[in-house]
């Protein structure tokens, strides 16, 4: 028995300069409106027995705005960034370029005194791997792109360094089919022939 899990990154609420670290804004007038014309390929997610979100203010809008009615999951939040929270990558490299360069090539280490990026990985994972699991159960979860990230590292067992090499766009999905540390990547077409 498998489940598919489809992730679907949350709609933006700044522009890619501005976005910070463990950043709770919610969404901008943008981001609604990106959210209202991906909403027709979407919507048929919503079927999906299953319906989670990070507990950040911009999952639970795009989430509720595509009528998911999302439960917040705790263990989806955003990687915590300790002392960078709220700062903008520029900003922490102006303040700390050797913790940078650090945090960016060592998965293990956390300068910033909150999650090392192994351990935001995990726990993105073991929530994977806790999904109930029956013949074809949907499950979707609207995340942070970093969140998404996370467990398509953990779910390809690719090595933690693959983190800084995918690009999740806000709106975009993609599915993993298996159960509890076995996952496969499924790209899937919405609002088209599968």
């Amino acid at each position: 028995m498998h489940a598919h899990v489809t992730l679907i990154a949350a709609a933006r609420s700044a522009s890619l300069l501005t976005e910070r670290f463990d950043d709770d804004r919610p969404l901008d007038r943008a981001g609604w409106d990106d959210v209202q014309r991906a909403a027709p390929a979407l919507l048929p997610l919503a079927a999906a027995e299953l319906r989670y979100c990070s507990p950040t203010p911009r999952s639970r809008a795009t989430g509720d705005a595509l009528g998911f009615a999302p439960l917040a999951q705790p263990a989806l939040r955003d990687c915590d960034m300790g002392r960078w929270r709220g700062l903008t990558l520029a900003e922490v490299t102006a303040r700390e370029p050797a913790a940078v360069d650090a945090w960016l090539s060592d998965p293990h280490s956390a300068p910033h005194g909150g999650e090392s990026l192994l351990a935001f990985i995990s726990r993105v994972g073991g929530w994977l791997d806790t999904r109930p699991v029956g013949d074809g159960t949907r499950v979707i979860a609207v995340a942070e792109p970093a969140v998404v990230r996370a467990a398509l590292t953990y779910g390809l067992k690719a090595p933690p360094s693959t983190y800084w090499n995918i690009d999740v766009r806000p709106l975009s999905t993609v599915t993993l089919t298996g159960r509890g540390a076995r996952w496969n990547l499924r790209l899937e077409v919405h609002g088209g022939t599968p």
